[in-house]
């Protein structure tokens, strides 16, 4: 019954992971259709993120009433009729409006099952779930580019993308009663969770410095994907398809790296993981910084730092309820979710200032400050965490 389940929470993170790539692989088509500005894609992108924030600040009092099953299961009905409505929209403010319910389904989703598997499995598991995601934002950009092709149109894209998020909501609702039985079977079913104001959550021992570290991860992984390829080219050089390949590949490392995370996450538990995690990640930004003849090492350092990145995520997720009490981590998971989302939001658009109005070549050290607050921000939470716990 466990493993079951744990097949349709895979599915739900696939589901998560449809529709992020989607708009970057159209958006080249998209706003000359809808006669926008190319830098308009911000705006929207902008609105999903916010929509994320706050339903996953609200997620706990959400999950409460309504119960883990069928919140997942209405957040993806809710990203499908966005998408679905996506594929018939004429203007762009009309793609503004949808993607309010776009990101309002996708944050619960995220708060949501990221406490679920939390409390319920084990890291590995928790690392697979992710891989899950990965899967699912690598496969959408080929159903578009499968569309684009064959002059079907971007919005064809959206359109059978909606459809798959279509059939993944039926079999959401469909399986809700394994949610019930699972939870009347689990030890965890006396366990309430608390549904905790942000002045509460904040003053938990050790919560200021993991949301800030957060932050930082999610600052490192969403300013890499964005700006890699642009310093690559512009900095160094580098020959504009190679850079590509190469952004991709820091993708897949990512992927491929939480894949693997699952493997050997269970043994050495979160901590370790996060740690090696971090110091991987300095290793690949030092690797991108080394003013070489050749950018190979460079080019490699992008391979680095997915790796580097990957176990970092699943394993905070995984280690809250261990970290803040059972009870607690389903408030705390969705206050985690809206800093994560406001480093993927914010700092790569900030870096985007810094390339525009200072200089590009400052990539690595804007890296390299995120990737040392996180390292430093979690073995300081261990410590106060470890200081508490002796008390």
């Amino acid at each position: 019954m466990f493993s079951l389940l744990l097949a349709i929470i895979y599915l739900a993170f696939v589901s998560l992971g449809l529709p992020d790539s989607l708009l970057g692989s159209a958006w080249p088509i998209m706003h000359q259709d809808l006669n926008v500005p190319i830098s308009f894609a911000g705006i929207i992108t902008m609105i999903i993120s916010g929509g994320t924030i706050v339903s996953s600040l609200f997620s706990a009092r959400l999950i409460r009433k309504m119960g883990t099953g069928l919140v997942t299961a209405f957040s993806v009905l809710l990203t499908a009729l966005a998408l679905f409505g996506f594929s018939f929209a004429k203007s762009y403010w009309v793609l503004c409006f949808l993607a309010i319910p776009y990101g309002l389904g996708a944050g619960s989703i995220d708060a949501a099952l990221n406490n679920y598997v939390a409390i319920h499995y084990s890291s590995r598991q928790m690392s697979w779930l992710h891989a899950s995601w990965g899967v699912g934002v690598t496969v959408s950009p080929y159903i578009m580019s499968f569309c684009l092709t064959r002059q079907l149109g971007w919005n064809m894209g959206y359109r059978l993308v909606s459809f798959i998020q279509f059939a993944l909501a039926i079999v959401m609702f469909t399986t809700l009663f394994l949610w019930e039985k699972v939870s009347a079977k689990s030890e965890e079913k006396e366990i309430r969770p608390k549904v905790l104001t942000f002045t509460q959550t904040l003053s938990l021992p050790g919560v200021p410095f993991i949301l800030i570290a957060f932050l930082s991860l999610c600052a490192v992984e969403g300013s890499a994907g964005l700006w890699s390829s642009s310093y690559m080219v512009e900095f160094r050089g580098v020959d504009p398809e190679v850079a590509a390949r190469f952004t991709g590949l820091y993708f897949l490392g990512e992927t491929i790296g939480r894949f693997l995370n699952g493997f050997v996450a269970d043994k050495f538990g979160d901590r370790v993981m996060i740690r090696v995690g971090a110091i991987v990640v300095l290793v690949g930004v030092v690797m991108i910084a080394v003013p070489l003849a050749t950018n190979f090492m460079a080019l490699c350092g992008l391979v680095v730092l997915g790796f580097g990145v990957a176990p970092v995520y699943p394993c905070i997720i995984h280690a809250t309820p261990g970290n803040f009490g059972k009870e607690n981590s389903q408030a705390l998971m969705g206050v985690q979710m809206a800093f994560a989302y406001a480093g993927t939001t914010f700092m790569p658009p900030l870096f985007g200032l810094i390339a525009q109005y200072v200089n590009i070549g400052f990539y690595p050290l804007f890296l390299s400050i995120f990737g040392l607050l996180l390292l430093v921000l979690t073995e300081v939470m261990n410590r106060t965490l470890d200081r508490v716990a002796k008390r």
